[in-house]
């Protein structure tokens, strides 16, 4: 994987550091020696991937809500029969710890996701009747489902009027600097920043310096790198290069098949899994929110433009291209910061913090570039989405370096305060 110059400064693995610095103090508990098959925390999460993304295709910005409501109220279910080791994160309903834990997590889940798509109600039920056939009736499954159905109507409770697909849109700008859209792309997403989030305090909390001004050397020094390997007919991005920020651009997350993976390769129990699946999940949910108030009061302008427009913005180290396009699609929101490195950070930093180590080997495939990368480290996955943002033309260096930072210091937050073991 390659990586740029900036990796050797430690920015990226200064968002990794911020769990490790505190992974002494954590426990993931006792591992098993053997998983026959998926957990049921692990197999709960493909079900809700099939409903958030393969029949309802919610875009990134919306799957991150979905998936923290399922995780967040399997997590407090499954927290509750095991006897609340770590702090639940809405409630914790009294539980003797013989429940079906199975049971609690299939209801958990589907209740939320029963909320979240009522059309897909005949499916989902047909889903949660033929998995609830798998565990035997009887006392114990009705407890676990009784649980399972408590934290779930406390999640949906605490989601109710939380600011999502509020009405707010990206201003529409045009001066030099500002965003504007990209076609074919249009403007979407602008309630996301203004959202609630599901930890951090304010959406404005990790307010950055902004955006490199346009006639600085560092602004320029960032355009001409993705005028460059990020353009359509780039002369110098590798067929790696072009393959990488496509796996990383599907809007089939990749995140999502890395996290069950980890989690089964490593046998983590449902406690186990159902700690970590909520914390990397609220803490991407809550980078997004953070990223996406940042692109709402910077309205940073793409790289389509920047370099199109690029004789207006008084730089004389930068040349105009009317016809530049970028190798990807541009999504329909500003450039700064990164959601995806926001979103990757989170994850990473919260793999690497859960596990108490960045040493892991992991790979996920990705439909849209018909191929499956693979990594040995989480901070190296994480470099890569930074650098492949760039060869794919869709963003800057700063604003993908700014994006993971977010998603580090969200991570940090979630650490301090959230999730930790009684």
């Amino acid at each position: 994987m390659t990586s740029g110059p900036w990796i050797r400064r430690g920015v990226v693995r200064a968002a990794i550091a911020v769990g490790l610095a505190l992974a002494l103090t954590a426990t993931i508990g006792p591992v098993p020696a053997a998983a026959a098959q998926p957990s049921a925390v692990v197999t709960w999460n493909s079900y809700a991937q099939i409903a958030i993304w393969d029949v309802a295709q919610q875009g990134p910005h919306v799957q991150s809500r979905s998936f923290a409501m399922v995780q967040g109220a399997v997590y407090d279910a499954v927290n509750a029969i095991a006897g609340k080791p770590f702090q639940p994160y809405l409630v914790a309903p009294a539980a003797t710890g013989t429940e079906s834990v199975e049971a609690a997590v299939a209801a958990s889940a589907h209740q939320v996701l029963m909320s979240l798509f009522p059309g897909q109600s005949a499916s989902l039920q047909a889903r949660y009747d033929q998995y609830l056939a798998t565990i035997p009736n009887g006392p114990k499954r009705q407890a676990g489902i009784a649980i399972g159905n408590q934290t779930a109507a406390a999640m949906i409770a605490s989601r109710q009027n939380d600011g999502a697909f509020g009405p707010q849109t990206f201003a529409v700008g045009s001066q030099p600097g500002q965003w504007r859209p990209v076609p074919p792309t249009g403007n979407d997403g602008g309630w996301v920043g203004f959202m609630k989030p599901f930890m951090i305090p304010s959406q404005s909390m990790f307010r950055t310096s902004g955006p490199n001004p346009l006639t600085s050397a560092a602004y320029a020094k960032d355009f001409n790198e993705v005028k460059q390997i990020g353009a359509f007919d780039s002369a110098t991005r590798t067929a790696d290069q072009s393959s990488a920020a496509v796996w990383w651009h599907d809007r089939r997350l990749t995140e999502w098949e890395i996290k069950r993976q980890v989690a089964t390769n490593k046998n983590l129990n449902n406690m186990q899994a159902a700690r970590m699946f909520a914390m990397a999940n609220l803490a991407e949910a809550d980078a997004l929110v953070a990223c996406y108030n940042e692109k709402y009061f910077w309205n940073d302008w793409r790289p389509y433009h920047a370099i199109r427009l690029a004789d207006t913005d008084g730089n004389p180290a930068t040349v105009a291209d009317p016809n530049w396009t970028p190798w990807l699609t541009t999504p329909p929101f500003p450039d700064f910061t990164s959601g995806h490195t926001c979103y990757t950070a989170a994850t990473m930093g919260t793999l690497a913090y859960f596990f108490k180590t960045d040493n892991m080997s992991f790979s996920a495939f990705s439909p849209a570039s018909n191929s499956t990368r693979s990594f040995t480290k989480f901070s190296q996955a994480l470099t890569e989405v930074v650098n492949a943002r760039i060869w794919g033309g869709i963003h800057t260096r700063h604003a993908d370096v700014q994006g993971a930072k977010i998603g580090a210091l969200v991570t940090s937050y979630m650490i301090a305060h959230h999730f930790r073991p009684r």
